[in-house]
């Protein structure tokens, strides 16, 4: 597992942030996209979004993709590092609900 990989749940906000951008977008897109997903439940404002792109960026799990002309249109999109942290993250939900539904 990588080193900046840390132990524990990841924030449900890190979690949509990071299963959106199994494909590039902007920001503004990623907030659309986990809104959708989860019916309006989640909905990300800019700080807590750029706040946690600046640290996923950080920890390389996910990384810029810097457009050639307009530096506001950059997207965003997940590593190899944040993939296998996104799966750690699926195999740990899948464990609960299993011990759950097993009582």
């Amino acid at each position: 597992m990588p080193e900046s990989f840390e132990r524990g749940a990841l924030t449900e906000a890190v979690f949509y942030i990071l299963l959106s951008l199994h494909e590039p977008m902007h920001g503004y897109a990623i907030m659309q996209k986990i809104e959708r997903l989860t019916a309006g439940r989640v909905v990300l404002g800019p700080g807590t979004l750029y706040g946690a792109i600046t640290s996923l960026a950080e920890k390389q799990w996910i990384a810029i993709i810097l457009p050639e002309k307009d530096i506001r249109k950059k997207k965003y999109v997940i590593t190899g590092t944040g993939r296998e942290v996104f799966q750690k993250e699926i195999d740990r939900l899948r464990e609960l609900l299993s011990n759950g539904e097993n009582m």
